[in-house]
């Protein structure tokens, strides 16, 4: 059954020391249990040690990772007759901006999980991975990208 009525969006406020929301986006996806004064804590770190190793403001190589990991094309599923197709659509720039996050967040986690470092460490050097075009988020966006492109004769399947 369809919604009756579209579902609101809850305005996203500005961080307080880069005024940004996107960097507030992320702050709340790497939030666990409501600890938001902790996700500041770590993401502020990772910002501030991607300054001292790169000599450029921490927000702008946040920015420009979030775009080199933001994905153009997914697959969805569609069941025509009794057969699924995987047709590649579009996606929506709100829905990218999250995978994008997403993806970084859990390949920090990842990474985390195999060595002893802190999370402000690994999500640096997963910040700066995305930068390079390199890394775990940045693989899983090519890989969205090759099945988009693999399954590009069942785009005539549109949603």
């Amino acid at each position: 059954m369809a919604r009756s009525n579209k579902a609101k969006t809850r305005e996203i406020g500005v961080d307080s020391r880069y005024n940004s929301v996107l960097l507030m986006r992320f702050i709340n996806t790497v939030m666990k249990c409501g600890k938001k004064s902790v996700a500041e804590k770590v993401i502020y770190a990772a910002l501030s040690l991607i300054e001292k190793k790169l000599g450029e403001g921490g927000l702008s190589v946040f920015e420009v990772a979030i775009a080199n990991v933001t994905p153009s094309v997914e697959v969805r599923s569609k069941r025509v007759g009794g057969a699924t197709y995987q047709v590649p659509v579009e996606v929506r720039k709100n829905r990218a901006v999250s995978l994008a996050l997403r993806w970084i967040v859990k390949s920090a986690s990842a990474m985390r999980k195999k060595g002893s470092k802190t999370f402000a460490d690994c999500l640096h050097i997963e910040i700066l991975d995305a930068y390079n075009k390199r890394g775990g988020a940045f693989k899983m966006c090519e890989e969205k990208y090759k099945m988009a492109e693999a399954n590009k004769a069942f785009s005539y399947l549109n949603f």
